[in-house]
């Protein structure tokens, strides 16, 4: 039940990682899953590819096919809409971590 409530909330952080990094430079899954790793998040890609074909469909990711090695590898780039958000989400997150960090 713990571990339940716990990923629930980890969604959102993990969220504003992606939009973070997609910012940056274009992401593709099997990095993201290497990157949140490094940070401690363990989600499969059963839990990550829905994530970011729910972000493309709400307008905060862009999805552009490239072919690597004969392979179709999907990146991914923060919109406009996407930098509007990760910009409110870092100041909520900084106001709630102020307050929460003691």
């Amino acid at each position: 039940m713990e571990d339940k409530v716990l990923r629930k909330l980890f969604l959102g952080f993990i969220q504003i990682h992606i939009l973070h990094h997609a910012k940056e430079d274009p992401v593709f899954g099997s990095w993201m899953l290497e990157e949140l790793k490094e940070h401690g998040y363990s989600i499969s890609p059963g839990t990550l590819y829905p994530i970011l074909h729910s972000m493309e469909n709400d307008g905060l990711l862009n999805k552009e096919e490239r072919n690597v090695s004969g392979k179709i590898r999907k990146y991914y780039s923060t919109t406009e809409k996407g930098a509007e958000v990760l910009v409110e989400a870092r100041k909520k997150a900084y106001e709630l971590f102020k307050e929460i960090k003691d």
